[in-house]
């Protein structure tokens, strides 16, 4: 699926939003994409996880990682075509992520990490030490949109399947907190 398509298909589901938003990173933006306007539709949702499946449909993929809460569909998606299980890992202290639920992998188990949207790679990261701190072998990542700003390094496989570079601002840096623009928190009810 083309960028074009895939910027149409984000458009025509009003996953694309202009504003002023608190992302996840506590960085701010003047655009925000609205993860579930895409995942609450499962047609369009296994398009674009297709498209992951397929890039590492040869990495020898046993088990499928997203962290919550989007990339738990996403994580889903992209195990029910490569035909293998999927895993999440939540939260715990600060930005780190903790499996739990009786969630495990094999030692050297092969891991794609998948996310829906990425802008600082943090989330991606923390992601890639849990695997590991379980056992796993990251193998690859891969999610549906990168928003950051400039390519996030990993130290392994990535593939988006839309590449977008937007600018997130620390908050002391922000043009629209400067010109009094209010801000809106997607997700947290602000």
């Amino acid at each position: 699926m083309p960028g074009t398509s895939i910027e149409r298909l984000l458009q025509e589901v009003g996953a694309v939003m202009a504003g002023h938003f608190l992302l996840t990173s506590g960085r701010h933006s003047p655009i925000y994409f609205e993860k579930f306007r895409f995942l609450e539709y499962p047609r369009q949702t296994a398009r674009l996880a297709r498209n992951i499946a397929r890039h590492f449909k040869d990495a020898g993929v046993s088990v499928v990682a997203g962290p919550t809460t989007g990339g738990v569909i996403v994580a889903y998606e992209v195990a029910r075509q490569l035909g293998v299980r999927s895993i999440y890992a939540e939260r715990s202290e600060g930005d780190a992520r903790t499996f739990r639920r009786g969630f495990t992998v094999a030692p050297g188990e092969a891991v794609l990490v998948v996310d829906d949207v990425v802008t600082t790679g943090g989330s991606l990261l923390a992601m890639i030490d849990a695997v590991a701190e379980i056992g796993g072998k990251v193998v690859g990542v891969g999610v549906i949109i990168d928003r950051a700003e400039e390519p996030v390094s990993l130290g392994v496989p990535y593939y988006a399947c839309h590449v977008i570079r937007l600018p997130a601002y620390a908050p002391t840096h922000c043009p629209q907190c400067r010109d009094g623009m209010p801000l809106t928190a997607p997700g947290r009810g602000v």
